[in-house]
């Protein structure tokens, strides 16, 4: 049995927008994981840091880089629909 597609898709003229919205979060992204490695290769010991409620600054920067790759994420999507939207306004000229 073949089914078709869920939703018909058309031109996404909001695709170049998104793609250099991705790689500017990636380029952020990746700026802050090459801080949390170069505290890790150059100075270990400061990751042994107790920084908050007694947690040490591994575990808060680890943990910080997680929710920050989430809230990235919610972010892009967002931004992503509103640039598919806008251009899709424009393009449909309403």
């Amino acid at each position: 049995m073949h089914h078709g597609p869920a939703a018909e898709l058309g031109t996404d003229h909001a695709s170049a927008k998104k793609a250099k919205l991705g790689v500017w979060f990636f380029y952020l992204y990746l700026f802050l994981y090459a801080g949390f490695v170069v505290v890790g290769v150059l100075n270990y010991e400061l990751l042994g840091l107790e920084v908050f409620g007694g947690l040490n600054l591994a575990i808060v920067y680890g943990i910080g880089l997680i929710v920050f790759a989430v809230l990235l994420g919610v972010l892009y999507n967002n931004m992503c629909s509103r640039y598919e939207d806008d251009l899709n306004k424009e393009e449909t000229g309403l």
